[in-house]
């Protein structure tokens, strides 16, 4: 008999699945209990989902405290320039959605690499001589961060490890350890405006290093890198044979006294994937469109890393077909003033801020050059009540009504993360009450009575 033959039995109507087995080798197999399978009920989550951590919900949803009644909350902890409706997107972007809504064009499946015509007009707007683009070197993305983890999927595997700054975006850790990769943590100076410990990340990389991230603008710093401090980073990176992830979200958003330089345009040498989106740029995060760029002059990647980054494409199928249908006329027809005067409020709340709490006994803020945040020293040593940040946070937020994220957040304790979208009103208020706050709370560290009463 034919090892795999399909019995019926011979009733002369259609079998039920009852009557279907089938042989293997010779021997029927009938239903029943299956070999080596455990018939009671044991569901657990993967591996993959007990390994995945966000350290700020994880600090923030511990931080059980109750705002002060009397006053209102003040949230200067959400990295979210919609929140306060300060910020709206222009009518020329809101329009283009509603033009690709109203086409009928954009309701079905896009290649799960975007539009070809969508990242053509990516390639274009950023297309420059030291760092050329064409449409194959753009994958769009759902956000910047889902350009991140396929990044980080695509460069590196289990078992390696990855380059993340201290302080960095919470992200970079959930996503990596999420598939099983090493974070290695490299330090950011605040005495030098966050600039990198160059020595101290070159010691990290060892023959399991996949990659180097590097964000600029920075969240959640608020910093630029200058041009000079960028050719350093990659200088590190050609010596070592360490490609580049470059999350540039906050690109262009940089103030009037400094200038941002993609990290591509300075180097044909290094293999840069660099992830950005409309969410910051233009104010529109929920809208979830990002993307990657190709930059590969020395084609180190070779056709592997394309075709890898286009196989993890098609694990969701690609970003929002009506976002892709808006993309060029939000490129082109966003007005050059929206972007300046969006800018110029950022610029004015964060030298507000700034001044506000540089005059604060025991804050030492560290002045922003560009995104929407600034980081805030504590001088623990001034405020004995508290352990740490985190308690600092609790008791603001319980005294004042003032939520800051502590920066244990991203690992980098005794500092706060101040978000600097909010109103200018009630920035003022904020920084008022957080005054007050340190004020209550702020007592002389042993020998330095004399500079308490000056």
């Amino acid at each position: 008999m034919d090892p795999y033959v399909i019995q019926m039995s011979s009733k002369g109507n259609l079998p039920s699945i009852l009557d279907v087995h089938v042989n293997v080798g010779g021997r029927s197999s009938v239903p029943g209990k299956m070999k080596g399978r455990n018939t009671r009920w044991s569901v657990r989550p993967s591996d993959m989902a007990n390994k995945t951590f966000n350290p700020i919900r994880a600090i923030v949803d511990n931080m059980k405290v109750k705002p002060n009644p009397n006053k209102t909350m003040i949230s200067l902890s959400i990295g979210d320039p919609t929140v306060f409706g300060n910020l709206p997107t222009d009518p020329e972007v809101t329009q283009a959605m509603k033009d690709a809504l109203d086409s009928g064009k954009y309701n079905g499946y896009a290649p799960s690499i975007g539009f070809l015509s969508s990242r053509e007009e990516i390639a274009s707007y950023y297309h420059c001589p030291e760092a050329p683009l064409e449409a194959k070197d753009v994958i769009l993305t759902s956000g910047c961060s889902q350009a991140i983890e396929m990044c980080l999927a695509v460069l590196a595997n289990p078992g390696q490890n990855i380059l993340v700054p201290r302080p960095g975006f919470s992200l970079y850790r959930t996503l990596a350890e999420s598939m099983g990769i090493e974070v290695k943590l490299y330090n950011l100076l605040p005495e030098k405006s966050w600039e990198i410990d160059l020595k101290q990340l070159e010691s990290l990389i060892d023959e399991k290093t996949a990659c180097l991230i590097v964000n600029n603008p920075s969240n959640p710093c608020g910093s630029v890198f200058s041009k000079r401090h960028l050719q350093k980073i990659l200088a590190v990176a050609a010596r070592q044979c360490v490609p580049i992830l470059a999350d540039e979200i906050y690109g262009d958003m940089v103030f009037s006294d400094c200038k941002y330089e993609p990290l591509a345009t300075l180097s044909t040498d290094v293999p840069v994937l660099s992830c950005g989106g409309l969410a910051k740029r233009w104010l529109v995060p929920g809208w979830r469109l990002g993307w990657i760029l190709i930059h590969d002059r020395r084609n180190i990647f070779g056709n592997e890393i394309r075709d890898g980054l286009a196989k993890l494409s098609q694990r969701i199928l690609g970003p929002c077909t009506i976002v892709q249908g808006a993309l060029k006329s939000i490129l082109h027809r966003t007005p050059e003033e929206f972007y300046h005067n969006t800018l110029s409020f950022l610029k004015s709340s964060a030298d507000l801020c700034y001044g506000a709490l540089a005059a604060i006994p025991g804050l030492r803020p560290v002045r922003p050059s560009g995104a929407m945040y600034l980081m805030v020293g504590i001088e623990m040593e001034h405020f004995p009540e508290f352990e740490n940040d985190v308690e600092f946070t609790e008791r603001l937020v319980a005294e004042q009504s003032v939520h800051c994220l502590p920066a244990t957040c991203f690992e980098y304790p005794n500092f706060i993360r101040v978000v600097i979208t909010v109103p200018k009103v009630m920035m003022l208020e904020a920084c008022s009450r957080i005054q007050e706050f340190c004020e209550q709370h702020y007592h002389c560290a042993e020998g330095s009575q004399e500079e308490c009463d000056k």
